[in-house]
């Protein structure tokens, strides 16, 4: 997984905040000297993150006195201000690449960008959530123009949550654009513009796929607490059970912590499974690497695919199949809907599904011989 460059790290920090008002109109900023210490980084590299900062006019360098923060320069543009409000940042792969595409974006087209993420959502759930509402409430404060806002999953209390920030936006009149996943549950709709992948078609794919290859005994793994997303995922999987005129397996839907053996163990008694479809390529990395310890063998013994088609798919020790998330064009058709947002506030809702696509490797068995007595293709 490629790391966020160090002078984005150390500028996205002063920028937050600055925002935050822990640093006000006049303060002086920590020494280049301090910036280094603090970060571990070289001179180079902290200068490169304070001309970032001075290209937007967030801070003034004084020669032979330091770096002082300019917010009357902020106030003057707020309205060219945006917010990126990510509580699953850190552990979400397909984010760091949508968010990192966004800021480019803002960057050409002369908006500033305020970053608001999780540094380690998993590590304290409720840490996190008060975390993202500590951030929404910084950039409703700072009268951001608008906010791409990706609603946070895994943790307890989180429907709540990503309602009230929403609605705190909303409030406020701030135009937020939800990335990847909606507030509600599929197939129930928020009111709000949304920009992601047609999940629903890519359980299908998923689906169908093994189904071609011989399985009919497939189930599907989530942790709890998943995203919304998730249930249309399971919606195309069923629909190509139908398709196929197959009836899925008892209990074929499966919720459940990947590293837990118990967990594990309870998915392979009696070897009903032929296949695995996972909620996405982290969770289905953890059961690979679960069912090995079980000395259960992928694809030999069970068919394990995944959805998001992250760079580790390719080094997990059985090459994922999956699904391939066009996370750069989710940024750029995201980006474009904030704008037309802020245009014309009185446009209807929005949302936006971009078609996904199959990548096949090793973990779906398409090299293995086709498992015999299915009835599709029949």
């Amino acid at each position: 997984m490629k790391a966020k460059p160090k002078h984005n790290e150390i500028s996205g920090y002063l920028e937050t905040e600055i925002a935050a008002g822990r640093y006000r109109d006049g303060d002086r900023l920590p020494s280049e000297a301090q910036l280094v210490k603090k970060f571990g980084v070289s001179r180079p590299t902290v200068a490169r993150a304070l001309r970032d900062l001075e290209v937007k006019g967030l801070i003034n360098r004084r020669a032979g006195s330091g770096t002082y923060v300019n917010t009357n320069h902020q106030r003057d543009n707020s309205a060219r201000i945006l917010g990126l409000l990510v509580p699953g940042l850190a552990s979400t792969e397909i984010f760091q690449i949508i968010c990192g595409e966004i800021a480019s974006l803002a960057r050409v087209n002369d908006y500033g960008l305020l970053w608001g993420g999780s540094t380690n959502p998993r590590a304290d759930t409720d840490a996190s959530l008060k975390h993202a509402e500590e951030i929404c409430k910084q950039f409703i404060e700072r009268k951001v123009s608008g906010v791409f806002f990706a609603p946070a999953e895994l943790q307890p209390g989180q429907e709540a949550a990503n309602t009230r920030l929403a609605e705190s936006l909303r409030e406020a009149g701030i135009p937020a654009v939800l990335i990847d996943r909606d507030l509600l549950n599929f197939p129930e709709r928020s009111d709000f513009d949304m920009v992601g992948i047609d999940n629903m078609t890519g359980g299908y794919l998923l689906a169908e796929h093994l189904i071609k290859l011989g399985c009919e005994r497939i189930f599907f793994v989530a942790r709890p607490l998943s995203a919304a997303t998730v249930n249309a995922r399971i919606a195309g999987i069923r629909e190509a059970f139908v398709r196929n005129r197959i009836e899925p397996p008892a209990g074929w839907v499966r919720t459940g912590d990947p590293s837990d053996l118990k967990f594990v163990r309870s998915l392979v008694a009696g070897r009903l499974a032929d296949a695995f479809i996972c909620a996405n390529d982290d969770t289905a990395a953890v059961l690979l690497r679960s069912l090995e310890s079980e000395g259960v063998h992928v694809p030999h013994d069970v068919r394990v695919v995944g959805f998001d088609d992250v760079k580790y798919a390719t080094l997990v020790s059985v090459p994922l199949t999956t699904i391939h998330q066009p996370c750069r064009d989710i940024a750029i058709i995201a980006f474009q809907t904030m704008i037309r947002r802020l245009a014309e506030p009185l446009l209807p809702i929005q949302s936006i599904a971009l078609r996904p696509r199959l990548v096949v490797r090793e973990s779906c068995g398409a090299y293995l011989p086709r498992i015999k007595g299915t009835k599709s293709g029949s």
